[in-house]
């Protein structure tokens, strides 16, 4: 992962972070609730491989499919990418911190398929918000074509670069220091278009993936 951002946090660095523990928590709810992976990948618009790779740890699902599945499934977006318990475990150490400062060297983080970096700006989950520094590779988006759509509202801010934002059928460009406001539950994609990797602070209130399935979850795989 390219970083232009001198600030930017040394994050764990393990040989696979998070795929296969992801993984196996989505296997474990598919069949708690009696769902065959072609039932579920119907459901979502994707092919039974593209579910069955990232239920082995073998393949990132984007931010759109991410979305969806958690949606399906009705599982913790948060408590699914990010827990402490999880992460302490694989990387051998003692559970991370807790309380009000997370420093930024100790940042949790995940890499998903269509080019975005999640690093949780929390020590913890807390229900209902996502703190995120968010970076978009070279040619990264929310997803690879599709708008998505969840409940809640969100506000982003660009650090760096140029990213694209495209609510229903408009679209602006957001230069370093520009910022949106968007109410979550209208499509919407969110893409760098520019030569350098975008990096950018978002926050989410009241997202509750139960209430409003992204759509398009369709990749190309």
């Amino acid at each position: 992962m390219t970083r232009t951002d001198p600030a930017a946090p040394t994050v764990l660095r393990l040989p696979r972070p998070d795929y296969p523990q992801i993984g196996d928590q989505l296997r474990a709810r598919r069949q708690a609730l009696g769902l065959s992976l072609r039932e579920l990948a119907d459901r979502l618009g994707v092919t039974p491989s593209l579910i069955s790779q990232i239920e082995r740890g073998r393949a990132n699902p984007s931010v759109s499919t991410l979305y969806a599945i958690v949606a399906e499934l009705d599982l913790s977006l948060d408590e699914l990418l990010f827990s402490e318990r999880r992460s302490a475990d694989l990387a051998g150490a003692a559970p991370l911190q807790s309380g009000p400062i997370q420093r930024g060297h100790e940042r949790q983080h995940i890499r998903l398929a269509s080019g975005v970096t999640w690093e949780r700006l929390t020590t913890r989950s807390e229900p209902g918000v996502e703190f995120l520094y968010v970076i978009y590779d070279i040619g990264g988006a929310s997803s690879e074509s599709d708008h998505q759509r969840h409940s809640g509202h969100e506000w982003g801010y660009v650090i760096s670069g140029t990213l694209q934002v495209t609510i229903g059928f408009e679209s602006w460009v957001l230069e370093p220091g520009d910022s949106v406001s968007l109410d979550s539950t209208t499509p919407h994609r969110l893409a760098n278009v520019g030569d350098t990797p975008v990096h950018a602070i978002w926050f989410v209130l009241g997202r509750d993936p139960t209430e409003v399935p992204a759509s398009g979850a369709g990749e190309a795989r």
